[in-house]
C-alpha cells in the first residue's frame, strides 16, 4: 500500500502539467505513456512524462510529508484541473489503487498505475556540457526549426543541428530547398562537438524558454542530449546520421546586392503569391538599376500581377525565381526593418541577412534555393 498524500495549488499544478502534457503522444500502443509520473520526497513533487523519445519532467515544491510513486491519467486530470478556480487541491492515494482529488467544491477519483511501470527515463554517460542563456537558444530554435524538413525518407534533416566550438555555437536547419544559420561568437563552448536535434522537444522547449531567464545547461553524448533550466529537466534522443556539409552549398562570391525594406519586400510578394501557380507558387524578381519588379504568372487561369519597389541595388540587371512560400517564411521570420539580398546566378541559391537589429556577435544567414524561370 502507498502512502501519499499532498497538497497543491490548482493553478500551479496545470501549469506544469500543460508544458509536461505536450511531451505526451496522442495516441499510445503501449498505454502507460498516457499517464503523468508523480513521484513524491516530502515537499518536492516531481512530475515526468514520455514518448519514449522523449522525457521531461518539472519539480514542484507542494505540501507534504510523505513517500511514493504512481502513474496518474493524464488527459483525465488536465481536464479536470482547467475547471478549477485558484484554490489548493489535497490528492490522497486510497487502498484500491486509486488516488481522490479534494476541492472546496467535493471529491474525484482517479485509478492510478505503479509508478516502477513508467519509463525510467535515459541517463546520460559521461556527458559533455555547454552552458545557454535560455533567451539566447529560444531564439535560435525560432530562427531555425521553420527550415527544417518533414521527409522520413532523410532523417537527419529532419531535426535542427547544434555545432558547439570555442570559437562560437550554430545551429542550422535545412529541407534542401531552405536553409538557416544562426550563429553567435559571443556564446562559446570549451569543447567541439555537434548533434542533431529532433523537432518535438525543441519546440517543447522553445515554448518554455521563451519566459525563463535562465542558463540552460546542455549535456550530450553521442546518442542523447539533456537540457536543464529552472525547475525542468528534458531528455531526449539525438537523430542518428551524418548532418550534410551546409557550407558547401552557401555561395561565397554574391555580387548582385539587393537592400529592401523587409516589410514591403514581404508585403509584396504575399500579394504577388495570389496569383502564382499553386504548385510551383513561382515568383519573378526582375532588378535593373534601382527598381525591383515582383511579378507572377499562373498560365492555365490567365491570372497575373507584378508591382514594382524602389530598392537599393549593386549588380547586374537580373532575373530570378523563387517559390513564394519559402521566401515569406524567411521574410516573416526575420525581424530587421531592412534585409539584404545576395545573389550570384539566376541558377544559384539568394542569401537572406538583416541588415540591422543583431545583437554584438549574433549572425542569421538564410538562403533559399532559386525556381527555374521559363520564359
Amino acid at each position: 500500500m502507498i502512502n501519499m498524500k499532498f497538497i497543491v495549488s490548482s493553478s500551479y499544478l496545470l501549469k506544469q502539467l500543460q508544458v509536461l502534457g505536450s511531451v505526451i503522444n496522442s495516441s499510445n500502443t503501449l498505454h502507460i505513456l498516457d499517464n503523468f509520473l508523480f513521484e513524491l520526497d516530502n515537499n518536492q513533487l516531481k512530475v515526468s512524462s514520455s514518448d519514449l523519445e522523449t522525457t521531461m519532467s518539472a519539480t514542484l515544491e507542494i505540501e507534504s510529508t510523505s513517500q511514493g510513486s504512481i502513474a496518474v491519467p493524464a488527459r483525465l486530470l488536465l481536464e479536470t484541473l482547467k475547471t478549477f478556480p485558484e484554490q489548493p487541491l489535497t490528492f490522497t492515494v486510497k487502498d484500491n489503487s486509486t488516488i481522490e482529488i479534494s476541492s472546496d467544491l467535493g471529491k474525484y477519483v482517479l485509478a492510478y498505475a505503479p509508478g516502477e511501470e513508467f519509463p525510467k527515463a535515459e541517463l546520460l554517460e559521461d556527458p559533455s556540457t555547454t552552458l545557454i542563456p535560455a533567451e539566447v537558444l529560444a531564439t535560435a530554435i525560432s530562427k531555425t526549426i521553420f527550415a527544417a524538413g518533414n521527409d522520413d525518407l532523410r532523417p537527419v534533416m529532419s531535426g535542427v543541428y547544434f555545432q558547439f566550438a570555442p570559437t562560437g555555437i550554430i545551429f542550422v536547419a535545412t529541407d534542401a530547398h531552405k536553409l538557416v544559420k544562426y550563429s553567435r561568437t559571443d556564446i562559446t563552448s570549451s569543447t567541439e562537438a555537434n548533434f542533431i536535434m529532433p523537432k518535438k522537444p525543441l519546440n517543447i522547449l522553445k515554448s518554455i524558454l521563451m519566459t525563463s531567464d535562465a542558463e540552460v545547461k546542455i549535456e550530450y553524448n553521442d546518442s542523447n542530449a539533456m537540457f536543464s533550466f529552472d525547475n525542468y529537466t528534458l531528455v531526449c534522443r539525438l537523430i542518428d546520421g551524418k548532418y550534410p556539409n551546409y557550407e558547401a552549398v552557401i555561395p561565397k562570391e554574391n555580387p548582385n546586392k539587393l537592400i529592401i525594406a523587409r516589410t514591403q519586400f514581404l508585403s509584396s510578394v504575399r500579394r504577388v503569391a495570389i496569383y502564382a501557380n499553386k504548385t510551383t507558387h513561382q515568383i519573378r524578381l526582375k532588378i535593373a538599376g534601382t527598381e525591383l519588379n515582383i511579378s507572377a504568372e499562373d498560365i492555365d487561369y490567365s491570372n497575373k500581377a507584378d508591382e514594382r519597389l524602389t530598392c537599393d541595388y549593386q549588380g547586374d540587371d537580373m532575373q530570378i525565381g523563387f517559390n513564394s512560400r519559402f521566401l515569406t517564411e524567411m521574410l516573416n521570420n526575420l525581424q530587421s526593418d531592412e534585409i539584404l539580398l545576395e545573389m550570384s546566378l539566376p541558377n544559384r541559391a539568394g542569401i537572406l541577412t538583416p541588415v540591422d537589429g543583431l545583437d554584438e556577435g549574433e549572425t542569421v544567414t538564410m538562403l533559399v534555393m532559386p525556381v527555374m524561370l521559363n520564359n
